[in-house]
């Protein structure tokens, strides 16, 4: 299992390469303490004014989730993603202190 220090560390690379804003804006929808399909988050992203599609969501979603392990699925007709609770304050201090 990966240490808190090296989840860190990844979200904080996996932010410095984001030119948009797009993958912020992914992290500070997730830590809205809710449990999301991803065709909401891409409806929320897009509301922001962010160009992107399903599939894009999905990867970055897949990614998310699979590099730092931070997100739990719930699996139905359609997945729903959510934050491990563990994982919320270590996010927001990632988040506020990468302004």
């Amino acid at each position: 299992m990966e240490t808190t220090f090296e989840i860190e560390r990844r979200i904080k690379k996996y932010l410095d390469r984001d030119k948009t804003g797009i993958r912020r804006e992914l992290l500070k929808i997730l830590l809205e303490d809710k449990k999301f399909t991803t065709d909401e988050i891409l409806a929320k992203l897009s509301e922001k004014g962010f160009v992107i599609n399903l599939r894009g969501v999905s990867a970055m979603v897949g990614l998310i989730s699979a590099r730092f392990g931070i997100l739990k699925t719930e699996l139905g007709e359609k997945n729903r993603y959510y934050l491990k609770r563990e994982y919320k304050e270590v996010l927001r201090n990632i988040l506020e202190g990468q302004k």
